[in-house]
Formats: C-alpha cells, structure tokens, sequence
C-alpha cells in the first residue's frame, strides 16, 4: 500500500486481501478502512475515551481529565473524545469536543466525533506517503522541518473537515441543513501542538510567565459572526448578520430576507441552509510547540466560557488538588456560575477536557495556593 508508512502496512495489507478481487475499491476506502479499524481497536485496549472518565498514558506523561453535563435545554448535544497513541504513535494524542445545535445536533455532533479521528489518519498518513514519494504539497518552499510537520497537519485537517462536512450533505439518513455542530480538536505529537477549530469552542494554555506566574493563553479564535472578517464574508455572500432586540450583543447569521436559522456562529459543520450565505467549516488551524513552562490546555464548549473567564478556567483546574477531578470540577463551577450569573436562561451544556503535558504537580508553581 504506497499510502501508509511502514507501521500500517501490515494492516492495510490484511484490509486489502479482505477486498479479495473487489476492485472497486480504491486506496482511499482502504486507507479509510485502515482508521477505522484502528480506532475500533483503541477503543478496544481503553486507548479512547468518548465519556465523562481520566485516562493517564503508560507510554507518555499525558494525562486527560474528561467531563460533559446536560443542560435545561433538552438532550445533551455536546460530545468529547480523547484518543492516546494516535495512529499507533506512542508520543501522539488526539483531544476533540464538539458542540451540536439544532433539531439533530446532537446526532451531528456524535457522527462528527466518529468520523474525525479515522478520517483525518487517513488523510494524514495519505500526505506523509505523498511527501516521501516527492510529490509537492501546498507547502511554500524552504520550509523548516518542523514547519513542514505542520504544513502537512494543516492540510489533513482541512482536507478532513471538507470532506466530513459534504459527507453530511449528502447523508441519506441525517439532516444538516437546519442542524450542525462546533469542532475543535488538538493533535499532540512529542512537544508539538495542531489546533484546528471550527465554531465557539475555544482551548486555552496554561503556562508559567516569566515571573513565575500560571497565566492562560487563548490558542483558538471564537467564530462569533460579529467578528469583522466573518462577518464581511457573510455580508458579501447575501448573508445577514444582526442581534435579536431581546439580546442585544449576541450577533447572528440569518439568510437573506428570512428569519432563519439565527446561527449564533461564523463557522460550523452542517447548517447547509447557510452554506451559500458565507457559513463555512474550514478550520483555522494553528500550532505551538510545548515547553517545560507549558502545563496543560483546557479544551472546553461554549457553556464554560459563556460564565468563566479564561484565568478563572485555569486558576480553577490548577487548583484542583486531584487532577482526575480537574474537569469535573471545572464543569462544576460553570454550572453554578450559570446559575448565579445567568438567572432565568436555560443552562447551555457544559464539557470540558483537561490535558496535562507533565507528570509533575501543578501545584508547585500554582500561584493561587501560594497566595493564600
């Protein structure tokens, strides 16, 4: 198989002699098939969790804390996985959380988080395969080693997004076009970190400034449609883009002439009713490389940052003496901010993952017990 590296072959292989003499199927089912059957196998071994749990690697120092809470407003549409060993790469992790709205949301989201994972392997062992056979990428030339890395992330994720979002255009059996879902994953490779995001659900660093300090760092964009940039994007494709009079502040998208869909972001997968108005699923997608400053990074929906700052974010899991309870105890506290802050408004669902990059205590830099 020349699109998997040596470690697949094996498998792709067996998918292969499965086939038999089908030869309908192309490279790309099997290399999709390949995923697929390695996620079925993670899941399996307890390398991915999908569910409110902790997982601590045997061959990393990662440790993952995982929480989602149902909300007042019906079925809890909000989904979250965490996959150790990542392709079958002992230094990778994969970290996703996803947000659906509208009528199927919470089936989009759920389809969403299946279908990331396998299909962005595939797409990405499909550019590594590419690259070692010296055909160009969309790469700019003289690119470090590390940018290179990266270039080729960027374009898996693109790649996979685009391709899950059209899938479910044409799904026989799901309905996007009023109902779709947030995105935002993290792949981290040794010490390096890919960030791609779609929608309102944000990651945020937690690092140690050069005074000593645990401060967060935002890593991703909330597509909000008031954004200037989107909502120029918007504009310019017939879209509306205005706040209803009993919210004032909280923009949305609106097709041309019509009181609908009222989608509160810029960008998601789904929601086709608004595709061609200047909604779009492309991911941005980001990188950093983790240093020894760098402790982990809050992945979380929109119903934490809705009610807590980013510095409340970490201060709270920071301060979490067991950090299997550091998401949990994270979703805790947004759920009673919500309840003190935002009085007679429906409880939006909350989730949060916490991914920890040392074994090393946190505590030990952690200003907030220091001060007390």
């Amino acid at each position: 198989m020349m699109f998997f590296p040596s470690f697949l072959d094996g498998l792709a292989r067996t998918v292969s002699m499965k086939k038999g003499k089908n030869t309908s199927s192309t490279e790309d089912d099997i290399g999709r098939e390949v995923a697929e059957t390695l996620a079925k196998d993670a899941k399996k071994n307890d390398l991915m969790l999908s569910s409110s749990a902790t997982f601590k690697s045997n061959k990393s120092n990662n440790f993952a804390s995982i929480c989602s809470k149902r909300g007042q407003k019906g079925i809890n549409q909000d989904c979250t996985i965490v996959w150790e060993e990542f392709g079958c790469q002992e230094d990778m992790i994969f970290c996703g959380i996803f947000d659906g709205h509208g009528p199927w949301g919470h089936i989009i989201a759920k389809r969403v988080k299946q279908s990331v994972p396998p299909s962005l392997l595939c797409n990405w062992q499909k550019a590594l395969a590419l690259t070692s056979l010296g055909q160009e990428l969309n790469t700019e030339p003289n690119r470090s080693t590390r940018n290179h890395q990266f270039d080729i992330w960027k374009q898996s994720c693109l790649e996979t997004y685009a391709d899950i979002d059209e899938e479910l255009k044409h799904h026989p059996g799901i309905d996007s076009f009023h109902s779709g879902t947030t995105a935002l994953t993290i792949i981290k490779q040794g010490e390096h970190l890919v960030i791609a995001n779609v929608g309102d659900s944000r990651a945020v660093l937690a690092t140690i400034s050069d005074y000593g300090i645990l401060i967060p760092f935002q890593l991703t964009i909330d597509f909000k449609p008031n954004i200037p940039e989107e909502a120029e994007r918007i504009r310019q494709s017939q879209g509306g883009v205005s706040c209803l009079r009993d919210e004032p502040g909280v923009y949305r998208v609106w097709m041309p002439k019509r009181d609908a869909p009222g989608l509160a972001v810029s960008r998601a997968i789904g929601d086709h009713c608004v595709k061609e108005f200047g909604l779009i699923s492309v991911p941005d997608v980001t990188q950093r490389n983790i240093t020894n400053k760098d402790q982990f990074v809050i992945l979380a929906t929109d119903g934490v940052w809705d009610v807590i700052s980013n510095e409340e974010a970490v201060e709270i899991v920071c301060s979490t003496d067991d950090r299997e309870k550091s998401a949990k105890r994270l979703v805790q506290c947004a759920m009673r901010a919500w309840r003190s802050k935002k009085r007679g408004i429906a409880m939006d669902d909350i989730s949060a993952i916490c991914l920890f990059f040392h074994p090393k205590l946190f505590q030990e830099v952690n200003p907030f017990k220091a001060s007390k």
